[in-house]
Parts: structure tokens; sequence; C-alpha cells
């Protein structure tokens, strides 16, 4: 009659990134694309190196999948240019890189992706901090906000 725990935690995980992706911004969405990546690619290592080959094969494809639909697909190489350019190239060759290392059950090509993801990913959090600091002030002043709240 009811699921299996496992079945509930999944959808209580499922409801939790549906969740995230409702409320994120598009920055945040973007740094969401890499971690999903990055994990999936952490799963795959964990499964190549204890020989489970359905499921490494499952982890790359969604590394894969996240990087190309997700990553690459978000460019804009009208405005983005030379950097966009860039991007989609290294994209492309990560998703390579990706299937070599499946193909030759190669930790080290994983790896190798992850640390290039791992680089994007903090560059792009850095640009995110560096935006939250430009973004505007409340119309209010601190002090009105903290009266407001107090008051409540």
């Amino acid at each position: 009659m009811f699921g299996s725990r496992q079945t509930g935690v999944n959808a209580y995980a499922k409801v939790g990134i549906e969740t995230g992706v409702l409320a994120a911004s598009p920055h945040k969405l973007i740094v969401m694309l890499f971690d999903g990546a990055l994990v999936s690619i952490s799963n795959a290592l964990m499964n190549m190196r204890s020989g489970n080959i359905g499921e490494k094969g499952k982890a790359i494809s969604k590394a894969i999948m996240i990087i190309d639909s997700g990553l690459r697909a978000s460019l804009d190489k009208k405005v983005g240019g030379d950097i966009a350019e860039g991007l989609d190239a290294l994209y492309e060759y990560m998703s390579g890189r990706l299937l070599t290392a499946n193909l030759k059950n190669d930790p080290a090509i994983l790896e190798e992706v992850q640390r290039l993801l791992t680089e994007l990913r903090d560059a792009w959090n850095q640009i995110g901090d560096t935006q939250a600091v430009k973004s505007p002030q409340p119309s209010m002043p601190p002090s009105s906000l903290a009266n407001k709240y107090a008051s409540a």
C-alpha cells in the first residue's frame, strides 16, 4: 500500500529541487546545473571504482545531458560573444571527454572534467557575489526595516 522509505525520500528530494528551481534566479539556476553535473560525475567515479558499469554509464549520461542540454543550451552566443563561444567549445570538450571516460573506464578523465566544472562553478559564484554587492538596496533605510519587523 505504501512505497518504500527510499521512494519517500526521493519524492521529498524531488519536491525540494523543484521548489528550488521555481524560486531560483537565473544565476542560481546555472549554479544548480554545475552542481548537478558535479554530483553526477562523483556518482560516476564511485560506480566506476566499485565496478558498477551500468550505474556509471547512467551517471555519465546524466552529466553529459546537463552539460549539453543545460549549460550549453543556456549560452547566448550573440550577446556573449567570444566568451560564450569559448564556453561552448569547453562544454563540447567536456562532453567528449566524458564519453571517452565511459568507454575507457578511466577515472582520471572524470576527475579532469570535474576540475574544469568546479573552476567554472567557482568563477560563476564569484560573479554572483559581485552582482549581489552591486544590487540595489531596499527602498527603506535599514533602521526603518528593523523597526518594521520589531513591531510585528
